[in-house]
C-alpha cells in the first residue's frame, strides 16, 4: 500500500516539501499517548532481547538505527523510535545556525532507489539541538531511546577555526546523547572533506572528546564518519587514527560524488557495494573491539546481512525509509534478531 501511495502521490510533491510534511507526521502521531502506542506495538515492534554493542553504554534494541539527515533538529526522535528504529541519530548540527545551500537541493532517483542531496547542513544550530535533547530526556520515554548526534563544521567558520568550532557543538549536545558522530564527509559543505586527513582530522577528533567528556561529565562513545569515495590507503589512516585515540569507531559511508546525475552527493542502493567494501576494510583494519557502523544501499534483509557479514556491527539507513514506508524499520529488525 505503501509503495503505491509513495508512487501515485509522494513523488508529486517537491522532495524538501514531502520530507518535512512526513516529518511532521511522524511527529505528530507520536504526541497521541494511545496512537503512539498502538503503532509502536505494531508496525514499530522489535526484538524483546535488546543487544548489546560494544563501546556504546547501553544496548539498543535494534541493529538497525536512523541515519543522520532525516531529523536534522531533534524534532522526531519519539517518532522514529515508535516506527522500530533501533537508535536515532539526530544532525548534521553546527555550532552556528545556518539555512544550508539554495533550493533545488534534494532530488528523487527512484528508478536507481536513491535520494541525491546538496543540503548543506540546514539545521537551527547545537544549542537548540541540545535544548530539543534535554527536553527529551526529561520523560522516561525519552530517556530510554538511544540517541545519537552527528556533528558538522558550520559553513561560515573558515576550516583554519574547525577545531573549536566542532568543539563547541559537541559541547552543546554532548550532555543529552549516547554518543557523538563527528562528521567531515558530506560533499555539500565547501572544503569539508579535506578534514579526512588525519593531521586536520586529529586535532578535530581530540578537541571533540574533551569537550564532550567535559560537558557530559563522563566519556562519551566518539565516532568519526568517512565517505565512500575515500581512497583505501586513507580510510586505513583513518582506522589507524581511531584505534590510536581510542575513539568507538566509524560510520562508513556518508553519499558519494561518483555519479552524474547532478550535483550533491547521491544516496541509496548504489552505494551498496562500495559502503559494503570501506566497511569490509575497515573491520580488516581495526579488528575487534571499536564499532563499525553500516550506513549506504541497505533495503533488503539480504543487504542488511551481507553489511553484517562484512564487518558492521550496527546498520543505518535513510534513503530505503524514504521508500520502502513506515513498516520498513520494524520489520527489518524483527528479521535480523539474532544477527
Amino acid at each position: 500500500m505503501y509503495r503505491l501511495l509513495f508512487r501515485t502521490l509522494a513523488v508529486r510533491l517537491d522532495p524538501e516539501r514531502a520530507h518535512h510534511l512526513a516529518l511532521a507526521a511522524i511527529r505528530g502521531v507520536a504526541r497521541v499517548p494511545g496512537l503512539a502506542g498502538l503503532v509502536r506495538a505494531t508496525l514499530g515492534r522489535r526484538p524483546a532481547r535488546p543487544a548489546a554493542v560494544g563501546p556504546l553504554a547501553r544496548p539498543v534494541p535494534g541493529v538497525l538505527g536512523l541515519a543522520a539527515g532525516m531529523d536534522k533538529d531533534a524534532d522526531a526522535v519519539l517518532g522514529m523510535d515508535m516506527l522500530g528504529f533501533g537508535f536515532v541519530e539526530v544532525g548534521t548540527v553546527t555550532a552556528r545556525p545556518q539555512p544550508g545551500n539554495d533550493r533545488p537541493r534534494l532530488w528523487r532517483h527512484v528508478d536507481l532507489g536513491a535520494l541525491r542531496n546538496r543540503m548543506g547542513f540546514n539545521n537551527r544550530g547545537a544549542a537548540a539541538a541540545g535544548e530539543q535533547l534535554r527536553r527529551l530526556r526529561r520523560t522516561r520515554r525519552g530517556r530510554s531511546v538511544v540517541v545519537g548526534a552527528n556533528i558538522g563544521k558550520s559553513r561560515a567558520v573558515p576550516l583554519a577555526g574547525a577545531v573549536a568550532d566542532y568543539a563547541a557543538a559537541a559541547r552543546a549536545v554532548a550532555r543529552w546523547v549516547d554518543y557523538l558522530v563527528v562528521n567531515v564527509s558530506s560533499p555539500n559543505t565547501p572544503g569539508l572533506r579535506d578534514l579526512q586527513a588525519v593531521e586536520q582530522l586529529r586535532p578535530i577528533l581530540t578537541a571533540v572528546a574533551e569537550a564532550a567528556d567535559d560537558a557530559a561529565a563522563r566519556p562519551v562513545p566518539l565516532l568519526v564518519k568517512i565517505a565512500p569515495d575515500l581512497p583505501g590507503a586513507e580510510v586505513d589512516a583513518v582506522a589507524d587514527l581511531v584505534r590510536e585515540l581510542g575513539l568507538a569507531g566509524v560510520v562508513a559511508t556518508n553519499t558519494t560524488l561518483e555519479h552524474d546525475l547532478g550535483p550533491g552527493g547521491l544516496s541509496g542502493a548504489p552505494l551498496r557495494e562500495r559502503s559494503r567494501a570501506v566497511v569490509r576494510r575497515l573491520r580488516d583494519r581495526l579488528g575487534p573491539g571499536p564499532l563499525v557502523v553500516g550506513v549506504g544501499g541497505i533495503t533488503t534483509v539480504a543487504d542488511a546481512e551481507a553489511m553484517l557479514t562484512a564487518g558492521a556491527d550496527l546498520l543505518q539507513a535513510y534513503s530505503a525509509f524514504v521508500y520502502e514506508g513506515p513498516a520498513w524499520p520494524g520489520r527489518l529488525n524483527r528479521a535480523l534478531v539474532g544477527r
